[in-house]
């Protein structure tokens, strides 16, 4: 009740971001249940069935990760005195924002829930002329007990990735919290070579034949498992680069005899890597598989490659994590205001900060987009030949 009493009294902007999580939830939630849809109607088909749902791990991963962004942003997860008075401490308030998290999650998936059904034709009589009912499996009894189980993923997966990322941690000592910005967080090495081999194993199974495809929930299952394996692995490779490359973004914007903005930008990245580089690297390999994508099959002959849940799924993705960049850069931004505010009453100009954040804009999209472009074009080659 104090989950849903907080929720009820927050502010517009917080209640729209958290709408946007049901709203993802509500997606995933319907593509299980087209999963389901799929297994009730072609119960010879189950390891197809079985991938089918394996393939819904990528847009339940990027609206966990989404809904962990809002939770962080959230002003009901900071400590503050009056509540722990009342005994609201931080392991509380963790506890709480995972409450309130899965609240969200939980009305996105009944939304799902009515909506499948009244695609199937269960509510008001068959929409769409029936076009849907096939997919779905109108023609079969729709089993509770694994709908309910297909819906609860969302919510329980997000509350339990909120409490564990909004978890109390122990304070750093003096003495390397001072430290932390000077060091390189350490996934370059880690995520140069998850690409390497990524691209390695998508180029021997492209040119090998690759094997089997894996069927997407739509009509774009003409993919080897291997070039598959290998995308991901890429993209797992980009997520964990990506700190570091915002961390070498901040530095060398002060090489070369920098000026007071110039330093300004490139001490804001370096502090604020860790938290504003893993999304960045998860938006950077979004787009260069959409890159990829696109570059295989925007031709004539493979415009037909992909069907509506596959669009759902890709567009799921697309929006979590380019909404979890926003709800991050959000975070950073409202983690400096005491040193904006700091440097306004110490006498800098407005025009300065703005400038340095044009500069810290300006220099990840030079360092990011090419990166993007290289990884799709290179994604993409072993299976244009």
């Amino acid at each position: 009740m104090l989950a849903l009493r907080l929720t009820r009294g927050t502010h517009p902007l917080v209640l729209a971001r958290r709408l946007l999580v049901a709203a993802a939830s509500a997606g995933v939630g319907f593509l299980l249940l087209c999963t389901l849809g799929h297994a009730l109607g072609h119960p010879e088909q189950a390891p197809a069935s079985t991938l089918r749902l394996l393939w819904c791990v990528l847009p339940l991963a990027a609206t966990v990760q989404f809904a962990v962004a809002v939770a962080r942003t959230d002003p009901s997860t900071r400590p503050r005195p009056g509540l722990s008075a009342i005994g609201l401490g931080p392991a509380r308030l963790a506890l709480l924002t995972a409450a309130s998290t899965a609240v969200t999650c939980a009305l996105g998936s009944a939304v799902a829930l009515l909506l499948y059904l009244h695609l199937r034709g269960d509510l008001t009589g068959l929409p769409f002329d029936g076009a849907a009912a096939g997919l779905l499996a109108g023609d079969q009894p729709v089993p509770l007990a694994a709908v309910l189980t297909l819906l609860a993923v969302v919510p329980v997966t997000a509350a339990a990735a909120a409490a564990l990322a909004l978890r109390p941690r122990p304070a750093p000592l003096s003495e390397d919290s001072e430290g932390e910005d000077e060091t390189m967080p350490s996934g370059l090495p880690w995520g140069v070579a998850l690409i390497a081999i990524g691209l390695a194993v998508e180029t021997y199974a492209g040119r090998s034949g690759g094997g089997d495809g894996l069927p997407l929930p739509g009509r774009f299952d003409g993919s080897p498992a291997a070039v598959l394996a290998g995308w991901v692995l890429t993209a797992i490779g980009l997520a964990t680069a990506g700190p570091a490359l915002v961390h070498g973004c901040g530095r060398l914007l002060q090489t070369a005899r920098p000026g007071a903005v110039r330093l300004l930008a490139g001490r804001v990245l370096m502090t604020e890597s860790r938290r504003v580089g893993r999304p960045l690297g998860v938006v950077c390999a979004v787009l260069s598989g959409l890159l990829a994508a696109a570059s295989l099959y925007g031709s004539d002959t493979g415009s037909d490659a992909f069907g509506p849940l596959t669009g759902l799924g890709a567009t799921l993705i697309l929006a979590c994590t380019c909404a979890t960049l926003l709800t991050a850069t959000l975070e950073s931004r409202q983690g400096r205001a005491p040193v904006t505010e700091a440097l306004l009453d110490a006498g800098a100009p407005p025009t300065a900060l703005r400038t340095a954040a044009l500069l810290r804009a300006g220099v990840l999209l030079a360092v990011f987009l090419p990166l993007t472009w290289a990884v799709g074009e290179l994604a993409a080659l072993p299976l244009k030949g």
